[in-house]
């Protein structure tokens, strides 16, 4: 059967309708369960060891989404799915909210953030997934940046605005949970708006329609077309390297990036800077995902440049090397809130800058020898899944050394962690031609 070429309906033809809000849509969970789930707790008085073992939990439904992919695949339309996980999320938010009150505000909140959590990565499958079929091959290329540009704008909103206005909350209400259940509670009418909007606003494409489940005469069944799909995985050359880098690539920030928030929230005789709630929205969540954003437009026009075989030590490098910047905000203390934005706009830039080479290399781990291969879409799905089990377990034990280390001692460790990526990179086999444009 040949495959239907996507026809968005006319009214709803212009991708500029629907692409910038269903990426804003798909970015914003995943930076409340990220990075608000993280301030919140630590506004509430919950420990560092407390916060970065429970939350790392969270990663685990991004983790194993390629398991349930399929299912996206054979039950439903792309379009619902979205429609129904927006307002699935903003249920969700809505319960949060509803448990911050109450005496096991802990316990609820985690509950309802798992579900939180696999509704948006089953979100992330549909969307991507969506935006491949609703619009032609050109116009899904001339629509990445502004997929990016809309998912970072989410992550700024997210660690920055609504950071800010929870710090706002708290000094007017004097009642961090009250605060915040405000907060959740207008989250969760704004996904459920997105919801209506997307209800109207997203295209109808032909080619939306359950797949076939590979069970007709002659066919593998689903189960079996599943388990060839992972095997074929599995059996890339290299494979152990390649897990490896994926695993690995990512463990020193992994462990860095849950005490982030905690360091610049504690009081300096707690080895912190002592910040106010709305200052970190300002110097990381604002400064801090703008410089991140900079980094990695730069980072991969330069990959196009070079290619990744030539430029991966370099890129490395300068990912891993501004580490030395957390170290120096434990040793001096700084108060002023200019030096820290200055200092985090420093470290995201170089993290931005060089974490392009890690998102360029799953690309060419998901394809073949030629960059394509026929489950390239589920082979990168399962790149995405060990990339967050390789930040789901450092993470784990991030609280209990900072607690056991201090700060300024942590922030050296996490120099030191940086030697096990580095390691891996000294294995993996790229193509020198990967990732440059042709002259």
């Amino acid at each position: 059967m040949k495959p239907v070429p996507a026809q968005p309906t006319p009214l709803h033809a212009s991708p500029w309708r629907w692409v910038p809000t269903l990426y804003y849509a798909q970015g914003l969970p995943y930076v409340v369960v990220m990075t608000l789930a993280v301030v919140m707790y630590k506004n509430l008085g919950i420990g560092n060891t407390e916060i970065a073992l429970l939350t790392s939990w969270l990663y685990l439904p991004w983790v194993i989404k390629p398991l349930w992919g399929p299912l996206v695949d054979l039950l439903g339309t792309k379009r619902r799915w979205i429609v129904a996980m927006q307002f699935l999320i903003g249920t969700s938010l809505a319960g949060v909210a509803l448990a911050l009150p109450g005496p096991a505000f802990l316990q609820t909140t985690l509950a309802v953030f798992w579900l939180l959590a696999f509704a948006s990565a089953t979100h992330d499958i549909a969307a991507d997934g969506f935006y491949m079929l609703a619009l032609p091959q050109q116009a899904q290329a001339a629509f990445v940046g502004v997929r990016s540009t809309f998912y970072r704008l989410a992550m700024i909103s997210g660690q920055g605005g609504i950071v800010y206005l929870a710090g706002l909350l708290q000094e007017r209400l004097g009642r961090p949970a009250l605060a915040w259940a405000w907060v959740f509670g207008q989250l969760a009418v704004v996904f459920g708006l997105a919801a209506l909007v997307h209800l109207w606003s997203l295209p109808t494409p032909a080619a939306d329609r359950p797949a076939p489940d590979a069970s007709g005469p002659g066919g593998p069944g689903p189960v079996a077309a599943f388990v060839g799909v992972f095997m074929a995985f599995l059996r890339k050359p290299g494979i152990g390297r390649i897990l490896a880098f994926l695993l690995l690539y990512r463990f020193a920030e992994a462990q860095m990036l849950k005490m982030v928030t905690p360091f610049l929230l504690d009081a300096p005789a707690a080895g912190g800077l002592g910040l106010k709630t709305q200052d970190v929205g300002i110097a990381y969540g604002t400064v801090g995902v703008a410089a991140l954003t900079l980094g990695g437009l730069l980072g991969g026009w330069v990959i196009s440049r070079g290619g990744l075989k030539r430029l991966l030590w370099p890129l490395m490098i300068c990912m891993h090397l501004p580490n030395l910047v957390f170290v120096a905000l434990a040793a001096w203390q700084p108060g002023s809130l200019a030096v820290v934005s200055a200092a985090l706009a420093l470290e995201q830039f170089g993290y931005g800058f060089g974490f392009t080479a890690y998102m360029v290399y799953m690309l060419l781990v998901a394809g073949d020898a030629n960059g394509q291969s026929p489950h390239k879409t589920a082979h990168y799905a399962l790149c995405t899944g060990f990339m967050a089990l390789g930040m789901m377990i450092p993470g784990m034990w991030a609280g209990w050394l900072a607690d056991h280390l201090g700060y300024f001692n942590f922030f050296c460790w996490g120099c030191l962690a940086t030697l096990p990526s580095f390691a891996a990179a000294a294995f993996v086999r790229i193509d020198p031609a990967f990732g440059r444009k042709a002259d």
